[in-house]
Protein backbone atom coordinates (compact mmCIF):
# COMPACT_ATOMS: atom_id res chain seq x y z
CA UNK A 1 0.00 0.00 0.00
CA UNK A 2 2.69 2.57 0.97
CA UNK A 3 4.81 1.86 -2.35
CA UNK A 4 1.30 2.16 -4.68
CA UNK A 5 0.88 5.94 -2.35
CA UNK A 6 4.39 6.82 -3.65
CA UNK A 7 4.08 5.93 -7.08
CA UNK A 8 0.92 8.11 -7.06
CA UNK A 9 2.20 10.96 -5.41
CA UNK A 10 5.58 10.69 -7.62
CA UNK A 11 3.59 10.59 -10.37
CA UNK A 12 1.71 13.42 -9.70
CA UNK A 13 4.91 15.40 -8.64
CA UNK A 14 6.52 14.64 -12.16
CA UNK A 15 3.00 16.13 -13.69
CA UNK A 16 3.14 19.37 -11.51
CA UNK A 17 7.15 19.59 -12.83
CA UNK A 18 6.24 19.27 -16.49
CA UNK A 19 3.05 21.46 -15.65
CA UNK A 20 5.37 24.37 -14.06
CA UNK A 21 7.31 23.93 -17.37
CA UNK A 22 5.23 24.76 -19.83
CA UNK A 23 3.90 27.53 -17.75
CA UNK A 24 7.17 28.42 -17.43
CA UNK A 25 8.00 28.06 -21.76
CA UNK A 26 4.92 29.57 -22.49
CA UNK A 27 5.06 32.75 -20.33
CA UNK A 28 8.65 33.39 -21.70
CA UNK A 29 6.97 33.35 -25.36
CA UNK A 30 4.74 35.65 -24.36
CA UNK A 31 7.26 38.04 -22.10
CA UNK A 32 8.28 40.29 -25.47
CA UNK A 33 5.16 41.10 -26.32
CA UNK A 34 3.29 41.97 -22.89
CA UNK A 35 4.80 45.18 -23.51
CA UNK A 36 2.82 49.03 -23.62
CA UNK A 37 4.73 49.41 -27.24
CA UNK A 38 3.03 45.79 -28.19
CA UNK A 39 -0.51 46.55 -27.22
CA UNK A 40 -0.77 49.56 -29.16
CA UNK A 41 0.29 47.82 -31.77
CA UNK A 42 -2.37 45.53 -31.05
CA UNK A 43 -4.82 48.10 -30.79
CA UNK A 44 -3.66 49.91 -33.92
CA UNK A 45 -3.80 46.43 -36.01
CA UNK A 46 -7.38 45.65 -35.04
CA UNK A 47 -8.20 49.86 -35.68
CA UNK A 48 -6.99 49.24 -39.25
CA UNK A 49 -8.82 45.72 -39.91
CA UNK A 50 -11.82 47.19 -38.59
CA UNK A 51 -10.96 50.23 -41.41
CA UNK A 52 -10.53 47.81 -43.90
CA UNK A 53 -13.40 45.48 -43.17
CA UNK A 54 -15.37 48.91 -43.57
CA UNK A 55 -13.96 50.01 -46.82
CA UNK A 56 -14.09 46.21 -48.20
CA UNK A 57 -18.09 46.11 -47.52
CA UNK A 58 -18.85 49.76 -48.84
CA UNK A 59 -16.48 48.40 -52.12
CA UNK A 60 -19.29 45.38 -51.92
CA UNK A 61 -22.14 47.90 -51.90
CA UNK A 62 -21.07 50.43 -54.80
CA UNK A 63 -20.50 47.06 -56.87
CA UNK A 64 -23.44 45.74 -55.86
CA UNK A 65 -25.34 49.15 -57.29
CA UNK A 66 -23.71 49.42 -60.62
CA UNK A 67 -26.99 48.87 -62.87
CA UNK A 68 -27.52 45.57 -64.26
CA UNK A 69 -27.52 47.22 -68.19
CA UNK A 70 -23.73 48.24 -67.75
CA UNK A 71 -22.72 44.99 -66.25
CA UNK A 72 -23.44 41.22 -66.06
CA UNK A 73 -24.07 38.47 -63.29
CA UNK A 74 -20.42 37.17 -63.74
CA UNK A 75 -18.19 40.33 -64.29
CA UNK A 76 -20.32 41.23 -60.64
CA UNK A 77 -18.95 38.04 -59.29
CA UNK A 78 -15.39 38.65 -60.42
CA UNK A 79 -15.25 42.00 -58.79
CA UNK A 80 -16.95 40.97 -55.81
CA UNK A 81 -13.69 38.22 -55.92
CA UNK A 82 -11.06 40.16 -56.34
CA UNK A 83 -12.17 42.72 -53.46
CA UNK A 84 -12.45 39.52 -51.51
CA UNK A 85 -8.59 38.50 -51.68
CA UNK A 86 -7.39 41.74 -52.18
CA UNK A 87 -9.02 42.53 -48.61
CA UNK A 88 -7.81 39.15 -46.83
CA UNK A 89 -4.22 40.03 -48.70
CA UNK A 90 -3.55 43.42 -47.53
CA UNK A 91 -4.52 42.22 -43.67
CA UNK A 92 -2.68 38.96 -44.43
CA UNK A 93 0.10 41.27 -45.39
CA UNK A 94 -0.64 43.54 -42.29
CA UNK A 95 -0.26 40.71 -39.94
CA UNK A 96 2.78 39.63 -40.66
CA UNK A 97 4.97 42.69 -40.48
CA UNK A 98 3.09 43.06 -36.99
CA UNK A 99 4.74 40.14 -35.77
CA UNK A 100 8.40 41.03 -37.51
CA UNK A 101 7.92 38.40 -40.11
CA UNK A 102 9.77 39.80 -43.03
CA UNK A 103 8.22 39.82 -46.43
CA UNK A 104 11.39 40.08 -49.06
CA UNK A 105 12.02 36.26 -47.34
CA UNK A 106 8.17 35.18 -48.38
CA UNK A 107 8.56 37.03 -51.82
CA UNK A 108 11.83 35.22 -52.48
CA UNK A 109 10.52 31.35 -51.38
CA UNK A 110 7.27 32.46 -53.14
CA UNK A 111 9.27 33.38 -56.18
CA UNK A 112 11.05 29.71 -56.17
CA UNK A 113 7.81 27.90 -55.15
CA UNK A 114 6.14 29.68 -58.10
CA UNK A 115 8.72 28.24 -60.44
CA UNK A 116 7.82 25.15 -59.67
CA UNK A 117 4.46 25.36 -59.59
CA UNK A 118 4.46 26.99 -62.91
CA UNK A 119 6.16 24.30 -64.79
CA UNK A 120 3.72 21.82 -62.79
CA UNK A 121 0.27 23.96 -63.37
CA UNK A 122 0.64 25.22 -67.08
CA UNK A 123 -2.78 24.17 -67.99
CA UNK A 124 -4.30 25.59 -64.92
CA UNK A 125 -2.70 29.09 -65.43
CA UNK A 126 -3.67 28.53 -69.20
CA UNK A 127 -7.56 27.90 -68.00
CA UNK A 128 -6.90 31.26 -65.90
CA UNK A 129 -5.92 33.59 -68.68
CA UNK A 130 -8.58 32.42 -70.68
CA UNK A 131 -11.10 32.79 -68.18
CA UNK A 132 -10.54 36.67 -67.84
CA UNK A 133 -10.65 36.64 -72.09
CA UNK A 134 -13.88 34.49 -71.55
CA UNK A 135 -15.74 37.26 -68.47
CA UNK A 136 -13.89 40.41 -70.43
CA UNK A 137 -15.79 39.26 -73.74
CA UNK A 138 -18.63 39.09 -72.96
CA UNK A 139 -20.04 36.40 -75.30
CA UNK A 140 -21.31 34.21 -72.51
CA UNK A 141 -23.44 34.57 -69.52
CA UNK A 142 -25.29 33.13 -66.97
CA UNK A 143 -28.66 31.33 -67.99
CA UNK A 144 -27.42 31.13 -71.46
CA UNK A 145 -27.52 27.86 -73.75
CA UNK A 146 -24.25 27.45 -75.43
CA UNK A 147 -22.62 25.03 -78.29
CA UNK A 148 -19.21 24.15 -77.54
CA UNK A 149 -17.74 21.49 -79.18
CA UNK A 150 -20.36 18.20 -78.81
CA UNK A 151 -21.23 20.04 -75.90
CA UNK A 152 -25.00 21.86 -75.71
CA UNK A 153 -26.15 23.14 -72.46
CA UNK A 154 -27.17 26.10 -70.17
CA UNK A 155 -24.53 28.25 -68.69
CA UNK A 156 -24.56 27.78 -64.34
CA UNK A 157 -21.57 29.94 -63.53
CA UNK A 158 -18.41 31.51 -65.34
CA UNK A 159 -15.61 30.93 -63.26
CA UNK A 160 -12.29 32.21 -63.42
CA UNK A 161 -10.84 28.51 -64.59
CA UNK A 162 -14.28 26.85 -66.26
CA UNK A 163 -17.38 27.45 -67.48
CA UNK A 164 -19.84 25.16 -66.04
CA UNK A 165 -23.91 23.87 -67.68
CA UNK A 166 -25.69 21.58 -67.08
CA UNK A 167 -27.13 19.90 -70.67
CA UNK A 168 -31.02 19.21 -71.29
CA UNK A 169 -30.74 15.71 -69.76
CA UNK A 170 -29.50 17.35 -66.51
CA UNK A 171 -25.40 16.59 -66.76
CA UNK A 172 -23.46 18.41 -65.54
CA UNK A 173 -20.34 19.76 -67.60
CA UNK A 174 -17.50 21.26 -66.75
CA UNK A 175 -15.63 23.16 -69.66
CA UNK A 176 -11.98 24.50 -69.33
CA UNK A 177 -11.65 27.77 -70.35
CA UNK A 178 -8.95 27.07 -72.84
CA UNK A 179 -11.47 24.79 -74.48
CA UNK A 180 -14.25 27.46 -74.48
CA UNK A 181 -11.53 29.84 -75.82
CA UNK A 182 -9.97 27.82 -78.40
CA UNK A 183 -13.09 25.99 -79.24
CA UNK A 184 -16.14 27.48 -81.77
CA UNK A 185 -18.70 28.94 -79.04
CA UNK A 186 -22.32 29.05 -80.37
CA UNK A 187 -24.72 30.93 -77.85
CA UNK A 188 -28.30 30.54 -79.14
CA UNK A 189 -29.14 32.82 -76.13
CA UNK A 190 -27.00 36.19 -77.27
CA UNK A 191 -29.17 37.86 -79.16
CA UNK A 192 -33.02 38.78 -78.28
CA UNK A 193 -34.26 36.80 -81.02
CA UNK A 194 -33.63 34.11 -83.33
CA UNK A 195 -35.13 32.70 -86.34
CA UNK A 196 -36.03 29.17 -87.70
CA UNK A 197 -36.28 27.76 -90.72
CA UNK A 198 -38.72 25.26 -91.63
CA UNK A 199 -38.57 23.43 -95.20
CA UNK A 200 -42.38 21.99 -96.61
CA UNK A 201 -42.87 20.98 -99.86
CA UNK A 202 -46.08 20.76 -102.14
CA UNK A 203 -46.83 18.94 -105.06
CA UNK A 204 -46.04 19.53 -108.31
CA UNK A 205 -49.87 20.28 -109.72
CA UNK A 206 -50.09 22.93 -106.63
CA UNK A 207 -50.53 26.50 -107.38
CA UNK A 208 -47.40 27.91 -106.83
CA UNK A 209 -48.90 31.39 -105.93
CA UNK A 210 -51.91 30.11 -103.43
CA UNK A 211 -49.34 27.69 -101.52
CA UNK A 212 -47.01 30.54 -101.17
CA UNK A 213 -50.10 32.65 -99.67
CA UNK A 214 -51.28 30.62 -97.26
CA UNK A 215 -47.93 29.53 -95.93
CA UNK A 216 -47.86 33.41 -95.24
CA UNK A 217 -50.84 33.38 -92.95
CA UNK A 218 -48.72 30.32 -90.69
CA UNK A 219 -46.85 32.54 -88.49
CA UNK A 220 -49.95 34.66 -87.28
CA UNK A 221 -51.49 31.23 -86.26
CA UNK A 222 -48.69 30.75 -83.95
CA UNK A 223 -48.57 32.52 -80.37
CA UNK A 224 -44.95 32.40 -79.84
CA UNK A 225 -43.81 33.57 -82.96
CA UNK A 226 -42.81 37.02 -82.77
CA UNK A 227 -44.58 39.97 -84.95
CA UNK A 228 -41.23 41.97 -85.41
CA UNK A 229 -39.26 40.82 -87.66
CA UNK A 230 -41.67 39.77 -89.87
CA UNK A 231 -42.09 35.63 -91.26
CA UNK A 232 -40.98 35.50 -94.39
CA UNK A 233 -41.92 32.42 -97.12
CA UNK A 234 -39.80 31.77 -99.84
CA UNK A 235 -39.73 29.10 -102.80
CA UNK A 236 -36.43 26.89 -102.67
CA UNK A 237 -35.93 24.55 -105.24
CA UNK A 238 -37.81 21.89 -107.29
CA UNK A 239 -36.95 18.44 -105.79
CA UNK A 240 -37.48 14.58 -107.02
CA UNK A 241 -41.47 14.52 -105.48
CA UNK A 242 -42.49 18.12 -104.83
CA UNK A 243 -41.70 21.61 -105.00
CA UNK A 244 -39.46 22.83 -101.71
CA UNK A 245 -40.96 26.05 -99.51
CA UNK A 246 -39.17 27.39 -96.85
CA UNK A 247 -41.21 29.39 -93.70
CA UNK A 248 -38.85 31.47 -91.78
CA UNK A 249 -39.80 32.53 -88.35
CA UNK A 250 -38.45 34.80 -85.34
CA UNK A 251 -38.73 33.82 -81.63
CA UNK A 252 -37.09 34.31 -78.18
CA UNK A 253 -34.68 32.12 -77.30
CA UNK A 254 -36.41 30.56 -74.61
CA UNK A 255 -39.63 29.90 -76.71
CA UNK A 256 -37.77 27.74 -79.20
CA UNK A 257 -39.62 24.32 -78.88
CA UNK A 258 -42.89 26.02 -78.35
CA UNK A 259 -42.30 27.94 -81.68
CA UNK A 260 -40.88 25.17 -83.28
CA UNK A 261 -43.75 23.33 -82.51
CA UNK A 262 -46.25 25.48 -83.51
CA UNK A 263 -44.96 26.20 -87.02
CA UNK A 264 -45.01 22.31 -88.05
CA UNK A 265 -48.63 21.96 -86.69
CA UNK A 266 -50.09 25.08 -87.93
CA UNK A 267 -47.89 24.22 -91.45
CA UNK A 268 -49.81 21.14 -91.75
CA UNK A 269 -53.45 22.17 -90.43
CA UNK A 270 -53.22 25.39 -93.07
CA UNK A 271 -52.07 23.29 -95.65
CA UNK A 272 -54.88 20.83 -95.21
CA UNK A 273 -57.86 23.56 -94.89
CA UNK A 274 -56.76 24.73 -98.16
CA UNK A 275 -56.45 21.21 -99.62
CA UNK A 276 -52.91 21.59 -100.42
CA UNK A 277 -51.16 18.49 -100.93
CA UNK A 278 -47.63 17.44 -99.13
CA UNK A 279 -46.16 14.96 -101.11
CA UNK A 280 -44.76 11.75 -99.54
CA UNK A 281 -43.39 8.50 -100.91
CA UNK A 282 -46.22 6.21 -102.24
CA UNK A 283 -46.68 2.90 -103.95
CA UNK A 284 -49.55 2.29 -106.08
CA UNK A 285 -50.44 -0.92 -107.22
CA UNK A 286 -52.55 -1.99 -110.24
CA UNK A 287 -54.25 -5.23 -110.57
CA UNK A 288 -55.28 -6.39 -114.07
CA UNK A 289 -58.02 -9.01 -114.60
CA UNK A 290 -57.09 -10.87 -117.84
Amino acid sequence: MGNETNTVAGAMAGAGESLMENASEFLGFLKPYLTWEFLFKAIGLLILAIVLRLLYKLALKAVNRIPAAKTTPQRTMLIQKFLKYLFFTILGLFVLSFFGIKLSAIWGAAGIAGIAIGFAAQTSVSNLISGIFVLTEGTLKVGDTIIVGDVTGIVDSVNLLSVRVHTFDNQMVRLPNSTVLNSNLTNNSYFKVRRITISVSVAYPTDLEKALAVLQTVAARCPHVEPDPASTVWLNSFDESGIEFVVAAWFKPENFLAAKNELFINIKKTLDESGIEIPYNKLDVKIINE
